[in-house]
């Protein structure tokens, strides 16, 4: 049988992964990719108030990154980590690893800080994953034991410099299991030029789970959506979306969990409306988007759920040429990566 993710597979060499940030949080790259003629201009995030227009609208996610790695010892001594996936209160979902030998209702000790007791779910089993009980309450327990979940491809734990810069600027509610990584490139100073230009800015919130980062498998694709992430839209950030289509201006959503959140929150039409739940929604072409109209994003994983939305707006053959342009001109991928921008 093939495999459906191979045409989503690319070679990346090793030494284009950014293992850390720019020495500068606006100091990325930036291709800009038009998405009519697929042209490609090299720029640089500091560019992008001048890429905009009087009108325009950025729309941002302002999850906070939990400290959501958290090591804890068994009975026997043997050593596990707990990748929390929800802040709680109550009942979380979780990954532990390893998980094999634990069992059902096992309490595993966090030296110094409480317990995390292990539930299987069969439910939640097909996806590698079990619910957690903490003592004290995930947030209390993360926050006295934890440390920022860096995604394994860095090869590297957490360091001091991560507490602010795998953070966004304007990071809020807590709750994410991994950043909303387009965001890390906005700076007071990027922003404070876009409102000098006209243009919006404002914020809903996706907190980042499996859905976002895990790789993705055959039957995904089959199924045809992910596991499920929490999000919210006001009021206020409904009311700014549709005023700036209303009048001609661009909805450009600033990574791909903001692109997700405004069209689970949309009509058929694209008309996007106040509400909060979750979300499985898996972009894929032929997809195409309908509340907004452009798209500020890092340069993603093979084969990831990611890099299909990415397509949704300009298609992966143009994608693809996208990403071997930036492989052959040094541009730095993944998360702490520079960005493409899709207008």
């Amino acid at each position: 049988m093939n495999d459906p993710l191979q045409r989503w597979d690319f070679h990346l060499p090793d030494d284009r992964i950014a293992r850390h940030p720019a020495e500068k949080r606006d100091g990325a790259r930036l291709l800009h990719v038009a998405r009519d003629d697929g042209g490609l201009m090299d720029q640089a995030v500091i560019d992008l108030p001048d890429l905009l227009r009087e009108g325009d609208l950025l729309v941002a996610n302002d999850t906070r990154v939990m400290e959501a790695r958290v090591p804890a010892v068994r009975a026997s001594g043997g050593r596990v980590e707990v990748l929390f996936l929800g802040p709680g209160p109550g009942p979380v979902e979780a990954m532990v690893r390893p998980l094999r030998r634990i069992k059902d209702g096992e309490w595993l000790l966090v030296p110094g800080a409480g317990r995390i007791q292990v539930r299987k779910r069969m439910d939640l089993a097909a996806h590698g994953l079990v619910e957690v009980v903490a003592e004290p309450d995930p947030l209390e327990l993360m926050r006295a034991a934890g440390e920022l979940p860096l995604p394994p491809y860095l090869g590297r734990r957490a360091e001091e410099a991560d507490r602010e810069r795998y953070q966004t600027v304007f990071a809020g509610p807590v709750g994410a299991s991994a950043a909303p990584t387009a965001g890390l490139h906005l700076t007071e100073d990027v922003l404070s030029r876009c409102r000098d230009r006209g243009v919006g800015f404002c914020t809903v919130t996706l907190h980042v789970g499996l859905g976002t980062f895990r790789p993705l498998r055959p039957e995904d694709i089959e199924a045809g959506e992910l596991h499920a992430e929490t999000y919210r839209v006001t009021p206020e950030v409904a009311e700014a979306v549709r005023a700036t289509r209303a009048r001609g201006g661009r909805v450009i959503a600033v990574g791909t969990t903001t692109a997700r959140t405004l069209e689970s929150a949309s009509d058929a039409e694209g008309r996007v409306s106040a509400c909060s739940g979750s979300t499985r929604l898996f972009m894929k072409p032929p997809y195409s988007p309908r509340s907004f109209d452009g798209l500020l994003t890092n340069f993603h994983l093979p084969k990831s759920s990611l890099l299909m939305l990415v397509a949704c707006l300009c298609g992966r053959d143009r994608l693809f040429s996208a990403y071997r342009h930036a492989v052959s001109r040094g541009y730095r991928f993944y998360s702490y990566g520079d960005a493409m921008l899709l207008l």
